[in-house]
């Protein structure tokens, strides 16, 4: 019930999107990135709150299995940064360049992430807790910093639609572009 109106309003936004495309090609290929944009921001909420829950305390004999849960999920943002990186490939200068600069923040945090999980892979029963602890804090930061750079760039893809100000109807077209 909670993602009821999320959901309601990102359908509405993609139909709306949908239907205002300009003369150009580049319309359908940015109504996909849209697309595939806000489906991955929907569904960013529901893998944070799992990956969290699936890493509640464990203890140190469930070490390796705790050590293995985290290196897939560590895999699968890799894997989603490196489908970032190619989307970003797609901007215009400034944007792919404040883009490159984002990445690179959420990449360093990705590898602080996998230093600590190496930390707890060799964890002594001893020290299990304060590296268990220091991975899901640099696992929760990557997560935070990676769905703002998610978010970033679907605002880059899909800005606010802002009308022209000739534009009685709304469309935000120049009226030398309704007459062709």
């Amino acid at each position: 019930m909670r993602h009821t109106l999320p959901v309601l309003t990102c359908c509405l936004v993609t139909g709306l999107l949908a239907g205002c495309t300009s003369t150009s090609g580049e319309s359908e290929a940015l109504a996909k990135l849209r697309a595939n944009a806000e489906a991955q921001a929907d569904n960013a909420e529901a893998e944070a709150e799992a990956a969290e829950q699936a890493s509640q305390d464990y203890s140190y004999a469930q070490r390796a299995q705790f050590v293995d849960e985290t290196r897939r999920e560590l895999d699968t943002i890799h894997n989603k940064l490196e489908q970032l990186t190619a989307k970003v490939e797609m901007f215009d200068n400034t944007a792919k360049a404040d883009a490159r600069t984002k990445l690179v923040a959420v990449k360093d945090k990705w590898t602080q992430a996998k230093k600590q999980l190496d930390l707890a892979e060799s964890a002594t029963e001893s020290d299990w807790d304060q590296v268990q602890g220091g991975l899901r804090k640099d696992y929760r930061d990557l997560n935070e910093s990676f769905d703002t750079m998610r978010q970033w760039i679907s605002d880059k893809i899909a800005p606010e639609f802002t009308p022209h100000p000739r534009d009685s109807a709304g469309f935000g077209w120049k009226h030398s572009e309704q007459v062709k």
